[in-house]
């Protein structure tokens, strides 16, 4: 319906978000991370938006890029996650920490937010693995504009190879999907530039990262 607002804070709370919009004020529900991530009050922000609407309730859901958007939206799609444990889990891990949670099968990692016990967590991992992919974690790395369909049939396999590398190394998946995503970033490579790299150098950089 509202598929974003944009307006000046006028009160954050942990959980909730007042924008005002056109002299209108909005209560916006909101995760903890994204309340830590938002401007100061009176100034300007603009905020992706999903809308429950209930028989007995019409509430607005906030975040600040369409990534999280997307990802609370499958969230909710799990039986057992309403929009408040969506938000609980959002709370605790971000979209990326969540997606590598679902892909590594950490049922534990998703577990800790309130509200959520392992058995839901598992099965959120159970309905999202095949909805969700270590290439969106790229994305926003990429500066290049590139259609659905563009990448060729080789697109991420060093990646994948440096992930499984470093598994068989003793990390986490979890571990060494974060680290090859770092390492990508801390050269400025967008998601293209990485692809064009071997496994070897991205796992080079992934473990400098891992090793600090």
């Amino acid at each position: 319906m509202i598929a974003y607002m944009k307006g000046e804070i006028i009160d954050i709370a942990e959980d909730n978000l007042i924008l005002e919009v056109n002299n209108i004020g909005y209560n916006i529900r909101i995760s903890a991370g994204t309340a830590g991530l938002l401007p100061g009050i009176g100034e300007e922000v603009k905020i992706y938006t999903y809308t429950y609407v209930k028989e007995d309730a019409f509430w607005l859901y906030g975040f600040l890029t369409r990534d999280d958007l997307g990802i609370f939206r499958r969230l909710i799609t799990v039986n057992g996650i309403g929009p408040k444990g969506g938000l609980a889990i959002l709370s605790t891990m971000t979209a990326d920490d969540l997606r590598f949670a679902i892909l590594s099968g950490d049922a534990k990692a998703i577990a800790k937010a309130p509200g959520i016990g392992v058995k839901t967590a598992e099965r959120v991992i159970l309905d999202l693995r095949d909805k969700v992919s270590l290439e969106e974690s790229f994305i926003g790395q990429s500066m290049g504009k590139r259609t659905a369909g563009a990448s060729g049939p080789g697109m991420g396999t060093a990646r994948n190879e440096a992930v499984e590398a470093l598994t068989a190394l003793g990390y986490s998946p979890s571990e060494a999907m974060r680290a090859v995503k770092k390492a990508g970033a801390d050269v400025g490579a967008s998601a293209d530039a990485l692809e064009g790299m071997d496994t070897e150098d991205i796992l080079k950089l992934a473990l400098k990262y891992i090793n600090g």
